[in-house]
């Protein structure tokens, strides 16, 4: 099978979680700067999820360009990580309703988790599917960052009972970690 469907049918679905998201942005109804303010904290987490969601998209774009074909083991691990990405808009919603309260702020850091992990299952996939001289397993190599984001997030959920705020930086400083395009991918698919 090829990656065609796949690819068409997660760009959608990506589209639809982003969609979502801006859906539950509310302008202030007062027509003032300190109405804008108190909206900030919204707005924030939107653009920290928007951000994180397009990584997802650019860097599974990037991965799935090195698929030369799709089995049903590669099929359900996109399945999952789409089901998990599914659930940001549901938890960002969540937490900012509650004012970034401790728990609702933890399950937020678990669902950056949960994809992170998918992610790599979609990874460990494809590779085991086109071999380990592949595009893709050249390129993601020891893979540092791949492995550091699932540990930098598994310690933001428990630091979001101490600080919510370091939670949320946690958070922002894995997005940054990423926003630099991974050249890795487009540098050995351009050699072959």
């Amino acid at each position: 099978m090829g990656k065609e469907r796949l690819l068409a049918f997660s760009d959608g679905v990506i589209a639809i979680i982003i969609t979502i998201m801006v859906l539950e942005l509310h302008p202030p109804k007062e027509p003032t700067l300190q109405a804008l303010w108190h909206v900030a904290p919204t707005f924030l987490s939107y653009v920290l999820s928007y951000l994180n969601i397009a990584i997802y998209w650019n860097n599974h774009h990037h991965m799935l360009h090195t698929v030369d074909r799709v089995n049903g083991k590669i099929l359900w691990a996109n399945m999952h990580l789409l089901f998990w990405l599914s659930l940001v808009p549901f938890t960002t919603a969540w937490m900012d309703e509650t004012g970034g309260a401790p728990f609702p702020t933890a399950v937020y850091a678990a669902s950056f988790l949960a994809p992170a992990l998918s992610y790599m299952i979609l990874q460990s996939a494809i590779i085991d599917e086109h071999g380990t001289d592949h595009a893709l397993a050249r390129a993601v190599g020891s893979d540092w960052k791949g492995k550091a984001s699932p540990l930098v997030y598994l310690l933001a959920i428990p630091a979001a009972f101490v600080q919510p705020w370091i939670t949320w930086a946690l958070i922002a400083g894995i997005a940054v970690v990423w926003f630099i395009p991974d050249r890795r991918i487009e540098r050995v698919v351009t050699e072959e």
